[in-house]
């Protein structure tokens, strides 16, 4: 699995010239890091204000960033894995009707598979901007960088992760998916960057 693999050897699999992992799996990466970040902050002895308040509001959110960091880092084998179904099923015979048809059926399938995968990259980096704005908010001001670190890595995965969205439901033929998927996709899109601008904006 990727994310067991010694760092190294996981840049390396990512700068070889193997079509996985790719960019999928660097945006989960890059999700998995900033949630990481986030729940760092979270975790610091120090708080904004030094009330109970804070401890209790960034201990809860410490609790649910390492949750989302859990998530996005099975999801980085997760979209390898989806991509190897795609290419799977593009290789399937197509010599009769019968062969091309379940030929078709397969590749539809692996290909709603490989847009659901980013779609909860996406899920997962924007709870963790929105999380984000509670460390920003309550945490440690000494370590407003890495929170803004830690933002920028999270809006960064959910980016990445829309153009795999986007790219995948282009060969999606189920209309109704497509339109359930678009519109998520420019609400998680909208609502982790206005987050990250307000997080932001408490630390200034």
């Amino acid at each position: 699995m990727l994310r067991t693999m010694p760092l190294d050897d996981l840049l390396n699999a990512f700068s070889s010239s193997d079509p996985t992992p790719g960019g999928g799996s660097a945006a989960a990466l890059a999700g998995a890091v900033g949630a990481s970040l986030l729940a760092m902050v979270a975790g610091l002895p120090k708080t904004r204000h030094g009330g109970d308040t804070d401890r209790q509001a960034l201990d809860a959110a410490r609790g649910a960033l390492v949750e989302v960091r859990n998530h996005l880092a099975e999801l980085v084998d997760r979209d390898t894995e989806a991509y190897d179904q795609v290419m799977a099923a593009f290789r399937l015979p197509k010599t009769s009707d019968e062969d091309k048809a379940a030929r078709s059926a397969a590749i539809q399938a692996a290909l709603r598979a490989a847009t659901e995968t980013p779609l909860a990259v996406m899920r997962a980096c924007e709870a963790a901007v929105r999380l984000g704005d509670t460390v920003a908010e309550r945490g440690n001001p000494s370590a407003s960088s890495d929170v803004q670190v830690g933002l920028e890595l999270a809006v960064a995965g959910l980016r990445g992760a829309r153009l795999n969205v986007e790219i995948n439901l282009g060969s999606v033929k189920d209309d109704a998916f497509v339109e359930r998927v678009a519109a998520d996709v420019q609400r998680l899109a909208a609502d982790a960057e206005a987050g990250a601008a307000r997080a932001r904006a408490r630390l200034a």
